[in-house]
């Protein structure tokens, strides 16, 4: 069971990197922990966090979202990962196409690159390094929770504004920015 931490889980030396399948597996089975997502606090206005003890040195979050809440377009730089809903609902916007990872301010996207996902509870998904997406919970009146894992552990966030077809990069945050 993932256990609530103050602090980045340390892969022991000999351990391997999981894979995808292993990671949903951790999110999926994290979901189902009613205990652990009764143990987060829940806030009227902003999101909440708890980090959890992913599997093989993989970094893993609870998340609680107020209704009308998002975290606005990003990417996870090298990582890769997953995540479920384990209450509630939530919207995933993404874009279907490999973003430069350096040396850009602004992109116009071509037509066709955008998806959209409705994760209700106990759904969820994988995606592979430099995934670029929004997530929202769209409920006017209901929170949703839940629970991501990546690996390796996020080097850094990128943040990104859009307008119509054109992406821009905001700014780039680091763990100890949301930590």
């Amino acid at each position: 069971m993932p256990a609530p931490s103050g602090k980045p889980a340390a892969a022991p030396a000999s351990a391997v990197a999981p894979t995808l399948a292993e990671l949903m597996d951790f999110v999926r089975g994290a979901a189902r922990d009613e205990a652990l997502i009764a143990s987060l606090p829940l806030d009227p206005e902003e999101r909440t966090w708890i980090r959890l003890d992913g599997p093989g040195g993989s970094e893993a979050w609870l998340i609680g979202w107020p209704p009308g809440t998002g975290t606005g377009w990003h990417d996870h730089a090298d990582s890769f990962g997953a995540f479920t809903t384990a209450a509630g609902a939530l919207t995933e916007h993404s874009l279907a196409v490999r973003l430069p990872t350096d040396g850009w301010r602004t992109l116009e996207l071509k037509d066709g690159v955008d998806r959209t996902r409705e994760l209700a509870t106990g759904q969820g998904r994988a995606f592979g390094q430099n995934h670029v997406h929004e997530v929202l919970n769209e409920s006017g009146t209901a929170h949703a929770v839940s629970v991501h894992a990546y690996y390796p552990p996020l080097p850094r966030i990128r943040r990104f504004s859009r307008t119509g077809p054109v992406l821009r990069l905001e700014q780039t945050e680091r763990p100890e920015d949301w930590q």
